[in-house]
């Protein structure tokens, strides 16, 4: 009792600071966003050294252009957030249809492709642009999305994010057990959501080259598309102007190696390279505060990178 009503006050307040951006129209929203992530960027400085520090080590390894300044870089992905923040939240108020309806789809052929194989979709992507609202937009103009994601600690906010999902038509399947459902949806021609930038366990991936260091990355894409048939198709969101551009990109071929574990770290490599390449075109929209590399120091982690 005493732990719902917790939930029930942290949900209260969020839904109280929130509620006052939510009213505002939408420019003005965004621009209060853009304060939020500036104010971030200042105030939060152990995530502004971890953003700041992945950034300069992409570009010492050369995999970001090295002309541009870690430190502005950082902040404009604190910006990022901040305005991501500010249009979702109208969204989950209710107040946000012309903001799904405005974003762009481009490359809608490749997706209708891959749907014509019969085998559900595998859409992989990552913590780039306004990557929740990508999901709903995606899913109102192609059909409905499950999506892969954690479940928030508050089960009360976690009901909540849930109903806005699904009145945008998308569903949520949470990672635990997550296989038995998701194997069940691709056979029958649905379409699964993946962000794929997040650091796993080693028991959930391989260790993959990601913006110039290892980093461990799910074999979950691989595992599935193998299991059922299903395309690999990248999609991601960006920012144009005022609005967004959701790009679906061709689908992504799997290793033709015999070896089976060799296999899925190809295929792992060859996604990951599809979320590397959309970041080096604007590292500004990528979430650098995650601990992206952690965990790759270990002997067992370089035993890992030196497979065949």
């Amino acid at each position: 009792m005493v732990k719902r009503m917790q939930w029930l006050l942290e949900t209260a307040l969020l839904v109280a600071v929130s509620f006052p951006i939510a009213l505002l129209p939408r420019n003005a929203a965004v621009k209060v966003g853009e304060v939020l992530g500036l104010l971030l960027f200042r105030l939060w400085g152990s995530r502004r050294a971890v953003a700041v520090d992945n950034i300069l080590r992409a570009q010492q390894e050369g995999a970001l252009d090295s002309g541009a300044q870690a430190g502005e870089v950082a902040r404009q992905s604190f910006v990022n957030v901040g305005r991501s923040f500010a249009e979702v939240l109208q969204i989950y108020f209710g107040r946000g249809r012309a903001i799904v309806a405005g974003a762009e789809l481009r490359g809608l052929e490749h997706y209708r492709k891959a749907q014509e194989k019969g085998r559900g979709v595998i859409v992989i992507t990552g913590h780039y642009g306004n990557w929740e609202l990508m999901a709903l937009a995606f899913g109102v103009k192609t059909g409905k999305v499950s999506v892969v994601a954690r479940r928030q600690n508050n089960p009360v906010l976690n009901a909540l994010i849930e109903r806005v999902r699904a009145r945008y038509g998308n569903a949520v399947i949470y990672k635990q057990g997550a296989l038995k459902q998701i194997l069940g949806l691709l056979r029958k021609g649905g379409t699964v959501g993946i962000l794929m930038d997040q650091a796993v366990l080693s028991d959930e991936g391989f260790v993959v080259p990601f913006l110039g260091r290892g980093a461990w990355t799910t074999r979950m894409p691989s595992l599935l598309a193998r299991k059922t048939g299903a395309p690999v198709v990248p999609v991601f969101i960006s920012r144009k102007g005022d609005g967004h551009v959701i790009t679906i990109y061709p689908e992504i071929p799997l290793s033709t190696n015999e070896r089976a574990e060799e296999a899925l770290i190809e295929d792992t490599e060859r996604f990951s390279a599809a979320i590397e390449a959309v970041i080096r075109r604007d590292p500004r929209e990528w979430l650098w505060i995650h601990r992206r590399w952690k965990r790759t120091g270990s002997s067992a982690v370089q035993q890992s990178m030196a497979q065949p």
